[in-house]
């Protein structure tokens, strides 16, 4: 079955936010416009962002390093966000696994974004529903678009070539070459989502074998039609590994706070049961024990891996 999804290549995002612009530009409707946001221009803007890009910084002086993580809809082949939904308004496609909210049926209860252990619904106030990145559906099935232009608008917005998009389950697709190449991983894989879109970690900047003072290895970035290969199957490439891990751990202990701010429900709206929000925002006090059904009438029950404690999870910020 077709899967599509993106991969992001964490060495090469300088952090332009070309992709967040091109998202906007794109999907411009109702509070998705880019001047209706509340406050766009502000240290914390505000409004409906399909795509959002944080900078920061990771270390110790002398050694640290400025990491731009882009973050959006991760379209899970195990999404916690489809069961939940009360009126089958969020649903995942068969025929290529995008995950997309029905704005006919959904009735802005976000339940859905309390199920995303990623934070990547948006609910739109003006029209009062859940909405979230879409891959950019309506333009990558475009037969009126030259094939090579069929891409969500941020990966053709990319000067960089961070952003990489196509089958993740054809094994012969450039993302999955760049995958198995580069030793690229989805986020919180314990959590039983199965994220389809991944990302590659930072390259090795010093040679395998050499502690200091010698030549930094520089190769080519995987772009779309050239997966180039690192070759840096070594101790330091997995220390990267793990500490692009921490530096996920980082962000979303900082995100959790504003993604339960906009997760408040609704006036008026129907309120999640206690044992069903311990599941499905991630994990309740200290973490439940096994999944509890997501409440009366959500047709089933998030992951097993939902319960797990909030410190496996997240670094408190």
């Amino acid at each position: 079955m077709t899967q599509l999804a993106l991969v992001i290549d964490l060495d090469v995002c300088v952090g332009c936010h070309a992709c967040v612009t091109s998202c906007k530009q794109w999907n411009t409707s109702s509070a998705a416009g880019p001047l209706s946001d509340h406050d766009p221009y502000g240290p914390e803007t505000s409004g409906v962002f399909f795509n959002r890009v944080q900078t920061f910084e990771v270390g110790q002086y002398p050694d640290t390093q400025v990491v731009h993580f882009p973050k959006s809809c991760l379209h899970c082949e195990e999404p916690p966000c489809v069961p939940v939904c009360p009126t089958g308004a969020s649903y995942k496609r068969k025929e290529d696994g995008i995950v997309l909210v029905d704005a006919d049926k959904c009735i802005g209860c976000k339940y859905c974004a309390w199920a995303c252990p990623y934070g990547a619904r948006e609910f739109d106030e003006q029209r009062g529903i859940m909405t979230k990145c879409t891959l950019c559906v309506d333009r990558i099935y475009d037969e009126s678009t030259p094939p090579e232009r069929r891409n969500p608008a941020c990966v053709n917005a990319c000067p960089t070539h961070a952003r990489l998009f196509g089958d993740v389950h054809d094994p012969d697709s450039d993302i999955s070459r760049a995958i198995r190449e580069r030793g690229g991983y989805a986020l919180m894989p314990e959590l039983g989502t199965r994220p389809a879109n991944q990302y590659l970690p930072r390259r090795a900047m010093v040679a395998a074998g050499t502690q200091s003072g010698s030549a930094q290895s520089t190769p080519a970035p995987v772009t779309r039609g050239n997966s180039a290969h690192d070759g840096g199957e070594s101790a330091a490439a997995a220390e990267l590994v793990r500490e692009s891990e921490t530096i996920l751990a980082r962000l979303f202990g900082g995100l959790r706070g504003k993604a339960r701010k906009r997760a408040q429900p609704a006036p008026g709206a129907l309120q999640l049961p206690k044992a069903a929000q311990s599941c499905a925002c991630g994990a309740g006090q200290g973490g439940c024990a096994s999944a509890k059904p997501a409440g009366p009438g959500l047709g089933g029950q998030l992951p097993a891996a939902a319960g797990l404690p909030v410190s496996r999870l997240f670094a408190e910020g």
